[in-house]
């Protein structure tokens, strides 16, 4: 099972954006938990294809793009998606591996805390533009943190429609 740490009450202000966006992370896969690759691969809001797995591969790309591909400049193509499937991260069936994309996903997580560490100032310009603008450190935690409250929130009424597990 995984452990979820709460976030300290006064920190600093890098510690109280990692620990939040680490909480989030935390809460996504403890939703996951338990699940059988084709429970985490229902669609269960039709007419949304939102699926957990889909969900834990979207927010891999999610984490690919912020931290490799715009902080870092790295080449990172991306896993899942294309041109001809722009959607491809969320599109799964039964079959589809909860297991390996969860991997993928802490394999990425671990990719932007390397990233994250060799940055000593949050106002870090990012390497690559998006958008037009270079968002520094401090807009890339915070967007994170943005992205993972509100595809939260689907996990938590995806996972309510399989088996009627709640909770945060």
């Amino acid at each position: 099972m995984v452990e979820r740490l709460d976030p300290d009450w006064a920190p600093d202000e890098r510690t109280v954006l990692v620990q939040f966006l680490d909480w989030h992370r935390a809460t996504l896969e403890l939703k996951t938990h338990g699940l059988s690759d084709a429970a985490a691969a229902t669609a269960s809001c039709p007419p949304s294809i939102l699926t957990l797995t889909g969900l834990v591969r979207h927010l891999a790309e999610v984490e690919r793009n912020w931290f490799r591909r715009c902080f870092a400049g790295e080449d990172a193509p991306p896993i899942y998606y294309t041109q001809e499937r722009p959607d491809g991260d969320l599109e799964v069936d039964a079959e589809t591996s909860l297991a390996d994309s969860l991997a993928a996903w802490h394999a990425e997580v671990e990719a932007s805390a390397q990233i994250l560490a060799g940055v000593a100032d949050l106002g870090q310009l990012s390497a690559a533009a998006r958008h037009g603008n270079r968002p520094n450190m401090r807009w890339v935690l915070v967007h994170m943190i943005e992205e993972y409250g509100r595809h939260l929130g689907h996990v938590d009424l995806i996972r309510e429609r399989i088996d009627g597990v709640v909770g945060d």
